[in-house]
Parts: structure tokens; sequence; C-alpha cells
């Protein structure tokens, strides 16, 4: 059975590894010893014609031809072991390895024979037999050393197999329906981090050919709760008559990359031009068109090939698979790459050796929590094949050390091409297991517990002019409240206003919205506490320096909360977590020096009023006496305490909430400090 990926097979990728078989004669008789001539050279000599594929099975008659001549011919047992092999034939493969090593125990001193046996019955799954034969090969103290580390590899794999299979994980893959798949196969899903959307590519008939062959992109939107609605091909400046391939789209689902060959030609008569065999290619959508795609900007695409991309949940982060330079068997590692303030990928950092292993690593995914890294690799132990395994980036920015994602999810075949939704739950991939509609369908399953990403959580909505009411394509900057560090940078559709940005649980954020010509506009999320389990929606609306603005002064002097300035409890000292949203706030009056502020302070309704008021005079005192500190003139702004006379809520109201929690919210949401513009 086929799994994940387009064309799968059984494991084969050490054979390349094992040595030159030896080619001795033990036989005596000349006949045996002429078919086996003609049969070692029969694959090559009666190759097809048209697509030059060896012809094993003429190679297989005349060994077996030559057996029958001289059944001690141990040579010719080992060369149609070679040939099963290559034929796909694993079982009959290794009897006829088995009998080489019963007639001739020696032929082998190099270990080969037992590398070979070894490797087929793990892609059999015949796992303590591999081990016997790894074992076998470990102890020869004239083993190969090139073929070492595989074997080893191997007979490790064979290990975790056996426990795995032992302990499998909980595995339900569900069809995502008629609407996604058809009787075509359909593969590569890439998700927005609101779930909502859903690409993925299709491959198609050529005219209705059915030896000519293409893919493209399709586009579904969810309709209803596990209901995807008919999806939709990309446009034509996106979708060629050639193939696109392996994409990856944005947590806003605006920014596409996606893998394209060499001088393929679009509808429009273009030619897309590469570095390289292949290249990484890069849409943008505005509004509702979608314009390119280019070439990717920077330094990513290469003499090599690159493939299989994915970006970041803020766009600014790329990680993507290099074929290794002069390999011939198309082993690759997994790259990443960061988009400076230019525009233009810097040049690629290959993830470190113990991600990256001299065998196979392909079909990379980071998770909008930008830290849980999933990937396939066959050169890590696993089932047999491709297997699928996750990383986490700590806070140094180091990758842990894979863990495989267990048995059923992993099999003997390959497994390839996952990828998992925001909330970390949901995991997609492609199969054409049975039940499905044809060929490779999409599915989805829980993953366990163990391998998944920290919940993401996301806030929409729409950025937009105060007073004309008109879209802005306002700058997201979200910061960790702990230690300041930037987590995303985003921003808001220039034609539309409207946003999405990621929010990985675990964090308390300060969020910074900007655009030229406006004030900042500040939000707080605190997602540090783990019963939080909710999307949020949040208009913007974005106000201008009154030197910019229509409006009067009267209805301009209005209040802007700073979201994130904290104090301890009846205490007027600034806590450090202030200090990131009061340094964007002094870098914004640095670089409008016309713009004079009043800062005020505000408490709740409780306690004695006039302790009220000196608390909150002493608070606002305390974010002047900050903004000083960073080179904000004393000409520029006055502060001012208002105690509780201008609560956001009256005392009637918050009588009238329900429970204690929103008593309480209401009650933070009047104690705040302030700033307005004046004259």
């Amino acid at each position: 059975m086929r799994n994940y990926i387009l064309i799968l097979i059984l494991l084969g990728g050490f054979l390349s590894a094992c040595a030159q078989r030896p080619m001795g004669y033990s036989a005596k008789s000349k006949k045996a010893i002429k078919l086996f001539e003609r049969g070692r050279n029969a694959p090559s000599d009666y190759a097809n014609s048209a697509t030059g594929k060896p012809n094993y099975e003429e190679g297989i008659r005349l060994l077996k031809q030559a057996i029958s001549k001289d059944s001690k011919f141990w040579e010719a047992q080992l060369l149609l072991g070679e040939f099963y092999e290559y034929n796909m034939n694993y079982t009959s493969a290794i009897t006829q390895y088995e009998l080489a090593l019963e007639l001739n125990p020696m032929h082998s001193s190099s270990g080969a024979t037992y590398c070979y046996l070894a490797n087929l019955n793990l892609a059999l799954a015949n796992y303590s037999e591999c081990i016997k034969y790894c074992t076998i090969f470990l102890k020869n103290p004239r083993a190969s050393k090139k073929l070492g580390p595989q074997v080893y590899l191997m007979k490790r794999s064979a290990e975790f197999a056996m426990h795995a299979l032992a302990n499998p994980k909980e595995f339900n893959p569900i069809n995502l329906g008629p609407e996604i798949n058809t009787a075509r196969p359909e593969y590569y899903p890439a998700l927005t981090v609101d779930g909502q959307t859903l690409l993925f590519t299709r491959l198609l008939k050529v005219n209705n050919v059915d030896f000519k062959e293409q893919e493209d992109f399709f586009v579904s939107n969810k309709t209803a709760p596990g209901i995807w609605g008919h999806p939709q091909p990309m446009p034509k400046n996106i979708n060629t008559l050639s193939n696109e391939g392996a994409p990856t789209i944005s947590a806003d689902g605006r920014s596409l990359v996606f893998v394209a060959c060499a001088d393929q030609t679009g509808y429009y008569g273009e030619k897309r031009k590469g570095k390289g065999s292949c290249d990484l290619f890069y849409a943008k959508k505005i509004g509702n068109t979608w314009y390119g795609p280019i070439n990717l900007p920077g330094s990513v695409n290469s003499g090599n090939w690159e493939s299989q991309p994915s970006i970041s949940a803020d766009g600014k982060t790329l990680y993507f698979v290099r074929g290794r330079k002069g390999d011939r068997t198309n082993n690759s590692d997994i790259y990443m790459s960061v988009l400076n303030q230019d525009g233009y990928w810097e040049p690629a950092q290959r993830l470190p050796d113990h991600i990256n292993t001299p065998n196979t690593e392909e079909s990379v995914h980071i998770h909008p929590d930008g830290r849980t890294l999933y990937f396939a690799s066959k050169g890590h132990p696993g089932m047999g094949g491709s297997d699928l395994y996750v990383t986490r980036k700590n806070a140094k920015g180091e990758w842990s050390i894979p863990e495989n994602l267990g048995y059923p999810i992993n099999t003997k075949y390959d497994e390839n091409s996952l990828m998992v939704s925001a909330n970390g739950e949901i995991a997609y991939f492609a199969s054409d297991r049975e039940g499905g509609y044809g060929d490779l369908d999409i599915y989805s399953f829980n993953l366990p517990l163990e391998a998944r990403a920290v919940k993401t959580l996301y806030f929409d909505g729409f950025v937009f002019d105060k007073e004309s009411k008109k879209p802005i394509p306002g700058k997201f900057e979200l910061y960790d409240l702990s230690d300041g560090a930037q987590v995303i940078v985003s921003e808001a559709d220039e034609v539309t206003g409207t946003f999405i940005v990621p929010l990985p649980m675990d964090k308390n954020y300060v969020i910074s919205v900007s655009h030229e010509g406006y004030h900042p506009y500040s939000l707080n999320f605190d997602l540090s506490q783990v019963e939080i389990n909710q999307n949020y929606h949040i208009d913007i609306p974005m106000t201008k320096p009154m030197l910019l603005s229509n409006e009067t002064s009267e209805s301009k002097g209005i209040e802007n909360v700073f979201k994130n300035v904290f104090f301890d409890l009846n205490k007027s000292t600034l806590r450090a977590e202030s200090r990131i949203e009061l340094n964007l706030f002094a870098n914004y009056l640095l670089q409008h020096k016309n713009i004079k502020i009043v800062l005020g302070g505000h408490t709740d309704s409780r306690g004695d009023e006039s302790l009220n008021l000196k608390l909150s005079t002493d608070r606002a005192e305390s974010v002047f006496r900050y903004l000083l500190e960073q080179g904000i003139s004393a000409q520029r702004m006055t502060f001012e305490g208002y105690g509780s006379s201008s609560p956001i809520f009256s005392i009637e109201e918050i009588d009238n909430l329900k429970t204690t929690k929103e008593k309480k919210v209401a009650h933070q949401k009047n104690r705040r400090t302030v700033w307005r513009e004046t004259f």
C-alpha cells in the first residue's frame, strides 16, 4: 500500500551503500558460467528501449537456468538475489542471499550480504531477523567500515519498531470528504492559522490524456465544522501548464511559496526563470488578487534544487529542503532562512546534524507556534522507511533530539507530507488507503498528546482610519512580555485592512499596531493561563496626530490606553514588563517631534478617594519620568491623576455583573494609565 506521498516503494535506501558483490566463479559447468554471464549483462542488454529501464526479469530467467545447471553455483545464487531485490521481490531475494551464505559462508568477508539481508528484513518488517543479521555484521571485526553506520541504524530501527509495535498510538484517519478528494490524487495539504482555508495539490490529466499529467493548486474554504466547500483552482498566474508543487501558505493566507522547476511556461507564455533545477517561487495576495509569482527574492535558491517549503506563521522564517550538491542519490537536508528588513531572504542555514543525517530529510513543516518542527527522514531510527518526526526549539534557539511519531502513524512504508493545525491537535496527510475516493486522498487524525505543538490561537479583525473608516495596512509587532523578545511581525492587507495574527499559548504578549501618519495602538493578550481557549476578533481604529487630522481639538482629546503598563497593587513603581510598550511609545515620540502629550492615571472606585487620586498621579508621574529617561523632552509632556473620577465601568454597572471574574475584569479596566495629545 502507498502512504502519504504520490509514489511510494518499499525501502531501498541502503542499497546504494552496500559494496560491490564479488564475482568469482565456483561453478565447473561451462554452460552454467555462460548463462551466468549472459544473465549478469541482461538488465542492460535487454533494457526497455523506450524508457531505458533495466530488464531484471530477463536476467532472473537466465540466472535460474544457470543454477539449474549447477545448484551450488553460489555466485549465481547471490546475483539472482540482487536482481530479485532490484525487481522489488524482497522475499525471493532473502531466500537467494541465504542460499548463497549456506553454499559459501566465507564469500562475504566484508559482511555485505548480511547488510542486504538486514535491509530486506527491515523493509518487510521482519524486525527480529533484521536484528539477527545486523548483530552478525557488527560482531565481524573485518566488516566494512563504510557500511557500519548504516547497519547500526538498521539495528536501532528494528529495535525501535518492535517496541513501537508493542506500544501502538491511537490512530483513526478521517477522509476529508468528496468536496476535497476525487478519483485523482490530492496531496500536500496546507492550512491557514484559523483553520478555515485549505490549500492542496491535485494531479490532473492534460487534455484528458492518460499518460500526460500535471499538478495544480486548489483552495477550499470551510463552510461548517468539519465540512469543506467545493475547491477552486488557483488563478492562472499561479497554476500553469506545467507542475506546481509542495505549497506553503502563511498564517493569514496571503503569502504563498511553492516549487517550480526551471523554464516552466505559464498560461500567458511567460517563462519562470530559476537558478537551479527547481526553485522556490513567491506570490502575494492583496485584496482578492494574487500577484506574481516571482523567483523567491534573496539567497535561498541555488544551483541545487530547493523544494518543500514551510513558512512560519508571520511569514518571516522559511524552512525548506535542499538537495546535496554532487549527491546522485537525491538525498536532501533541511535548511532555514530569515527575511530581512529589505524583503530579501538571507543565505540559508542548514539545520544541525542531530536533525539532518547522511540520509534523506524532507517534508518539513513548521507549526504556527514557531518552535515545533515536523519532518520526514530515512536517517533516524524508525519503522523501516521514511518516518515522521518532531523536534522542538527551546528559548536559546536549540532544536531537541527528534522524536519518532510512533506506530501506526509510521509504518514500514514511507510516510511523508504531515501538516498540523494551529491548535496542535489535528494532523493532515495524504494516503491511498482503502476506503478512499480513488488515488491519494487527504485525511486528518488526532495527534498523540506527546507529539502536539504548542496550542496557537489567533486574533483577527480590521484596521481602519477612525475618521474616514477607510482600511489601513497596519503593522503588527508581537512581543513576549517576559523577556521583550519580538515573536511575530505581520501586517494587515493593504486593500482590505483585514488581518490574522497567530498567538501561541503559554505567553503574555504585547502587541503594537503602527502605520505612518497615525498614533500607535497597543493591545495585551495574556495567554499564560491554561484555561484560556478562545480566539479573538478585534477591530482597530487608528487616529492621526492633530496636525494631520480634520477633527477639532475638543474631539481630538481622546484617551489612548497603555495596555501593557503595569504596577504592583497600590504602588506606583513601574514593573519591568512595562518597558516594552513605553520604549515603543518613546520611539514614536522621537520620530514625531511636534507631538505633545498629557499622561494620565486612573484607579478603580474602591478605597479612599484622596489616596486613589495620589496613587493615580504618582503612576502618571512614573511614566512621565521613564519617558524622560528615554530622551523625551519635559516641554512636550505633562502628567495628571484622576483617581476614580472617570471610570469606564460605573459602580452600578459593576454591581450588575453576574460573576466575580467579570467584576474583576471591570475593575482592571478602570485602573489604567493613558495618554492624550494636546496643543
